[in-house]
């Protein structure tokens, strides 16, 4: 594979970041109302949006993408970084690319003043979680959530 290149998303980016997001949903056998994709799109292009995205690239192709929202916590002065969504193509897996995509947000929210980055993943995400537990701590919580 030839030199990855990690960007933020312009609106150029769209027809990249679509498939690449809608391929992150199917992994998790989810669907959403195209309404909902477009207004996280239009959200991760709006500087006034604490939602920011950037996109891999191999060979002018994009092979991954992250989407990560900083946030206030009670529990330092400084915002946090969730890392929400984070997908590599599958025949790109292994090399590399989401590894440096999470150190590409590590950077990125260090850079724009948050204390930590964090994120979730499905307890079936094996080969994410080894990558993971190479690259983070992991402290043990047990999500809970209620739909409204």
């Amino acid at each position: 594979m030839s030199q990855i290149e990690i960007r933020r998303v312009s609106a150029d980016d769209h027809a990249a970041w679509l498939p690449l997001w809608q391929a992150y949903l199917s992994f998790y056998n989810t669907e959403l109302p195209d309404a909902v994709s477009h207004s996280s799109w239009q959200r991760l292009l709006d500087p006034s949006e604490p939602t920011h995205a950037a996109l891999a690239w191999a060979d002018g192709k994009a092979v991954g993408m992250v989407n990560f929202i900083y946030h206030r916590s009670n529990w330092s002065i400084e915002n946090s970084c969730y890392l929400q969504d984070l997908f590599v193509a599958p025949q790109t897996r292994g090399t590399g690319v989401g590894r440096q995509l999470i150190e590409f947000v590590y950077s990125t929210a260090k850079a724009d003043g948050c204390g930590k980055v964090h994120w979730l993943t499905h307890e079936t995400n094996a080969t994410a979680i080894q990558l993971y537990e190479r690259i983070a701590e992991r402290p043990g919580f047990i999500q809970f959530r209620k739909a409204l």
